[in-house]
């Protein structure tokens, strides 16, 4: 990747390396060639550098000097293909040591030295047309309920996060407040729905020791692990990401290392994984408390009914938080990450027209957009 191939260059994370080649090739050849042309130039979309989450390890395959560049409808079709030309033929063969060419291996691109035109990672595109591909409906338009709860959380992330070096067009920032985070209505949906989760499998942790299945036992704690740390970040208004990211998202909370989760998935009997679940429970019903969404709900543990398992019975917290929405009787299937688990569903556009039962349009009084409550 350098002079002396055997030696890789210094690693900088994928969004740095993106401003670089931004700053110090694409904005001056646009400057002298196109230099009335708007354009917004940014790292959003796919990648674990989008997320930040990147490290040397990423630089194998689909990493390195790359961007989308956006246009207006009518400049991409004017200048887009012009544009493309023009950096193949003019941008520096590297960025920072990393090699400006990629070659196509299979389904993914390797960054490779290359003389004359390169194959670049500069993705000249129409931003309208990128964000619909990319999200599955259009976030400069009214968003609806089912826009929001048929898309992926990861998909919503990807759009708010990586960095936008330059907003020419006016247009890419605005989109990327709006999906910043749920409307609160959605939000306390969501919310409820993933509490609704846990409480449909707390108790199976001690059912399953009961009659000697440890495995069983083992498999429902770690379900509900995963559970936990998503709702985590739903409290702290994150979009859960999809299984690879969600550990690395989850590490950034401060409850973090307050929940003994990996003491839950390295116990080998039933009673530990159940303490220990216990005390996550606890701590993560304070942390709803504190939102102040709800009045307050009892955050202790308690038997499950006459059974001797240690449950908070989460669906308490599902039921605070469904009596501050609009239509408290929704069904609680939720958003499609939340009764979808397939990476290659979860990792594209909007999935489904409608994730409920019905038409989710149907079952809100009205739809969201700009900011406004659906359900009041």
């Amino acid at each position: 990747m350098t002079a002396d191939r055997d030696i890789p260059p210094a690693f900088i994370p994928g969004v740095e390396l993106a401003g670089l080649l931004y700053r110090e090739a694409v904005q001056p050849l646009l400057a002298r060639h196109f230099p009335e042309l708007p354009h917004t130039a940014a790292l959003i979309g796919r990648g674990s550098e989008v997320l930040g989450f990147d490290t040397a390890r990423s630089t194998d395959h689909d990493w390195g000097p790359r961007l989308q560049l956006f246009l207006h409808h009518d400049d991409h079709v004017a200048h887009g293909d012009a544009i493309t030309h023009l950096l193949a033929e003019r941008l520096p063969a590297d960025i920072a040591g990393y090699p400006t060419n990629f070659v196509r291996v299979g389904s993914t691109r390797h960054m490779r030295p290359g003389a004359g035109p390169v194959q670049h990672g500069v993705d000249v595109a129409d931003l309208g047309a990128w964000l619909t591909g990319h999200l599955g409906f259009d976030p400069e338009q009214e968003i609806t309920t089912a826009d929001w709860l048929a898309t992926p959380a990861q998909v919503l992330a990807e759009v708010g996060a990586g960095a936008v070096f330059h907003d020419g067009l006016n247009r890419l920032l605005p989109v990327r407040e709006r999906l910043a985070w749920y409307p609160d209505d959605i939000w306390r949906y969501v919310l409820a729905c993933q509490w609704q989760r846990i409480s449909q499998e707390e108790p199976f942790v001690g059912r399953c020791g009961d009659v000697g299945d440890e495995l069983g036992s083992a498999v429902v704690a770690a379900r509900l692990v995963r559970d936990l740390m998503r709702l985590c970040l739903l409290i702290n208004r994150i979009y859960p990401p999809y299984g690879k990211w969600l550990g690395s998202a989850f590490a950034t909370l401060p409850c973090a290392e307050r929940l003994p989760l990996t003491a839950v998935l390295a116990a080998t009997g039933w009673r530990a994984r159940e303490n220990h679940l216990a005390i996550a429970y606890e701590a993560v019903a304070a942390l709803h408390n504190d939102t102040g969404l709800t009045e307050p709900v009892d955050p202790h543990i308690r038997p499950f009914h006459d059974r001797p398992y240690r449950v908070l019975h989460a669906e308490r917290f599902a039921k605070a938080l469904m009596s501050t929405i609009g239509d408290p009787d929704l069904p609680l299937t939720g958003a499609v990450d939340q009764f979808l688990d397939n990476t290659d569903a979860l990792g594209r556009a909007r999935v489904f027209a409608s994730p409920l039962a019905g038409s989710t349009d149907s079952l809100w009084p009205t739809t969201t957009g700009g900011g406004k409550s659906c359900a009041h």
